[in-house]
């Protein structure tokens, strides 16, 4: 690992010990210390998506022109700037603007440092970046939500501005060490003709049918996946299953614990496999958490059996979420064209908004009033991944689906690894 990537590591880790800080409190903070109503806290959580919606078509040209390094600075700044203000907001009018800016920020980041992890690395280690930047991510986000839930007081304001202060000090220090890291120059884009870095990128983009399946594919897995966490699946468990608020905590514990620990052997059963085929494993491992979810709402087992049911349910989407990290961003980066990785990193992230944005709307009712055909409707989704993953695999060269092949065929022809000269730049 090279001191580029180090740094963009570090700085994935600090912003998600920031966000950590923040977001499970969000409502909290504006509904009942601010006491400016649940409304509100709900229109604040619905501008985070919005803000989102808006910017990423534009960032990934800025990516394009400006390169990942000075967008993503802009964002840091522009995040900092939204978390100090949202943290001394006291009207509806200020959180809002305030959650605004954040949200944009938070959103712009995501394909910059996609980008820029894809330009310091080559196509045989962009698995292992990708993986360590989901551990990473995970990992600060645990950490920074159990120390931020032991500093917030709901009766005082000043607890959660401190905690906003914290979370925008982090971006800052995130723009201190971004700024000194030399990245690999970005490659000149390869435009087709009578396409440029404009609308002409976006239309080449939906050209791209592996690319446009892909959106499709990650589309419904985030929908059914993370879309679900904190809505229906949550509420699900609640009206359906009688699990506690506690054990709600738990099984969000004990998925970030599972992707903490399972990351790394995982990645070494990913790497010697079909993407395609490790996307629609997934599928399957989600369909029994689904059915073992079933079990724990409309089952009749003991309470206790309900709980333990429900928390697997929660660690058997943190074993797929762990084979998905090293699979679906290196994916977007091999079918970019080069010099559009910034463009595709913002598509996809685009994409994953939509998912988390309508996710909750349908799932959230379904989850707690119609506990029988949202276990089924998801589980049949979850078989439906399986054969997008599929299906997506006959669109694929081959070392698109299998990246291990190329260094394979290299060796095998006496040669050195494919890429190996490409490495040095960015480990200079």
């Amino acid at each position: 690992m090279g001191a580029a990537m180090r740094r963009i590591h570090v700085g994935n880790a600090l912003s998600a010990f920031g966000l950590g800080f923040t977001v499970p409190y969000l409502y909290v903070y504006v509904a009942q210390v601010r006491g400016l109503g649940s409304v509100t806290a709900g229109l604040v959580l619905a501008v985070f998506a919005v803000a989102a919606l808006i910017v990423l078509p534009f960032a990934g040209r800025a990516i394009v022109r400006r390169g990942p390094l000075p967008v993503l600075l802009v964002a840091l700044v522009t995040a900092a700037l939204g978390a100090l203000s949202l943290g001394l907001s006291a009207s509806a009018a200020t959180v809002l603007l305030s959650a605004a800016a954040l949200g944009a920020g938070q959103a712009v980041m995501q394909p910059a440092l996609a980008t820029m992890i894809v330009d310091c690395s080559t196509t045989e280690t962009r698995s292992r970046a990708f993986a360590m930047q989901f551990f990473l991510q995970n990992l600060g986000l645990g950490v920074g939500g159990l120390i931020g839930g032991h500093l917030v007081d709901t009766t005082s304001a000043s607890s959660f501005t401190l905690l906003f202060a914290i979370e925008a000090a982090m971006f800052l220090v995130l723009v201190a060490v971004m700024a000194t890291v030399r990245a690999p120059r970005a490659p000149k884009i390869e435009e087709a003709p009578g396409q440029g870095t404009g609308g002409g990128s976006w239309k080449r983009l939906l050209g791209n049918r592996a690319m446009v399946q892909l959106c499709v594919l990650g589309f419904v897995l985030f929908f059914a996946c993370y879309g679900q966490f904190e809505s229906g699946l949550s509420a699900y468990g609640v009206e359906a299953a009688g699990i506690s608020t506690s054990a709600l905590g738990t099984a969000l514990a004990a998925n970030t614990l599972v992707i903490v620990i399972a990351q790394f052997a995982v990645l070494k059963f990913v790497e010697r496999r079909k993407r395609s085929r490790v996307i629609a494993s997934v599928g399957l491992i989600w369909a029994v958490a689904w059915a073992v979810a079933g079990y724990a709402g409309l089952g009749h087992g003991s309470q206790t059996m309900a709980t333990a049911a429900f928390i697997s349910t929660y660690a058997l989407f943190g074993l797929g979420e762990a084979m998905l990290s090293p699979t679906l961003a290196p994916l977007v980066a091999d079918l970019a064209p080069t010099g559009l990785a910034g463009q595709y990193n913002s598509a996809f992230a685009l994409v994953k908004q939509l998912a988390l944005a309508i996710g909750p709307a349908v799932g959230g009712p379904l989850g707690a009033s119609l506990h029988g055909p949202y276990i089924v409707a998801f589980l049949l989704i979850s078989l439906g991944i399986t054969m997008l993953a599929v299906r997506l695999g006959r669109q694929l060269t081959d070392v698109q689906n299998q990246p291990s092949l190329a260094r394979s065929r290299v060796v095998t022809q006496g040669g050195a690894p494919a890429g190996a000269d490409a490495v040095a730049p960015a480990e200079a």
